[in-house]
């Protein structure tokens, strides 16, 4: 059974210093818990989220992290602190680290990560790295590793605010669990690139979607509109206005709507459509701009945030 625990509420906002400041504009989440429940995943999950990231701070440098954080431009408001049990963190009082940061007004979170042992067992047969303990214990076996991990971070454990059982959690599940917890109450934005090619160049090698519009009418062929790109009304009104172009357009922004609805749902933040023809200057550029358009409408009521469209081979002839 998946298992979550909140000892506090995850959401609940800590205390800040008198007057505010700017470390009461500053979040901190402290990433920890056995070797091998997903300390890594979490991470990127975090990163995809907005947080810097950072792994295995010395303790004495966090503070020096959050006023540079706040000098840059912008400034860094949220900051993921990675620790592991090697870390310098459990080297000595882990509650003082957090007692100091919110008695300095910073809203600091403890999420903490656990698994059983059958399944750590089975994720270090997989990966073939040895546990960090794993030399430390009496028999130097992985279960008497996990054991004395166990024993070592269950006062973190017990402090924590969020703790996780990734047992029977997928990436995707476990992205999601993170994204309730820690997105600030929206999900992560979803940013799309439709990019315009032409296939003599080569399919773009990063796209998840391939849309080819070889079927319309080549303008190269027309001698007036041979030397104007599909991002001129002359070219882009007769493209658009041959026979299937619309309803092409419509289906295309259709089933790119489908398959943005699932990636979000499955912890995907990004997707690249590719629109070919065969050069890359006319029609593949005429319906990128167009199906920008149709998508770019949808913002604020749709699952994509951002969508940008570029044109990869234009110019290149």
């Amino acid at each position: 059974m998946t298992r979550v625990e909140s000892n506090n509420s995850a959401g609940s906002p800590r205390p800040t210093t008198p007057g505010g400041g700017l470390n009461s504009q500053v979040e901190v989440v402290i990433v920890t818990g056995l070797s091998g429940a997903g300390r890594g995943t979490a991470a990127r999950v975090l990163e995809d989220l907005g947080w810097y990231v950072t792994d295995n701070l010395p303790p004495e440098l966090i503070g020096r992290l959050i006023e540079l954080g706040a000098a840059t431009e912008p400034p860094i408001r949220r900051l993921a602190l990675v620790m592991d049990v090697r870390s310098r963190f459990f080297t000595g009082d882990f509650s003082v680290v957090t007692e100091q940061l919110r008695a300095q007004g910073v809203s600091t979170r403890v999420l903490f990560l656990e698994a059983s042992d059958d399944v750590l067992v089975k994720r270090y047969g997989f990966a073939r790295r040895r546990h960090p303990l794993q030399s430390e214990s009496a028999d130097g076996t992985l279960v008497a590793g996990i054991a004395a991990e166990r024993v070592r971070l269950s006062a973190v454990r017990k402090a924590a605010d969020l703790v996780i059982d990734t047992t029977e959690l997928s990436i995707h599940q476990l992205h999601r669990k993170l994204e309730e917890a820690y997105g600030g109450g929206a999900p992560a934005a979803l940013q799309l690139t439709i990019q315009s090619f032409g296939f003599k160049h080569g399919v773009p090698l990063d796209a998840d979607m391939v849309l080819d519009v070889r079927f319309l009418p080549n303008p190269h062929w027309i001698p007036e509109l041979r030397e104007h790109t599909g991002q001129e009304s002359v070219v882009s009104e007769y493209v658009l206005s041959r026979t299937g172009a619309d309803d092409y357009l419509r289906t295309a922004h259709h089933l790119v709507d489908l398959t943005t609805s699932g990636y979000r749902q499955e912890g995907k933040r990004y997707m690249t459509v590719a629109v070919g023809c065969t050069g890359g200057r006319h029609r593949s550029v005429a319906i990128a701009e167009a199906l920008g358009e149709l998508i770019g409408a949808d913002i604020g009521e749709g699952v994509v945030d951002v969508v940008r469209v570029v044109h990869r081979d234009l110019g290149r002839e």
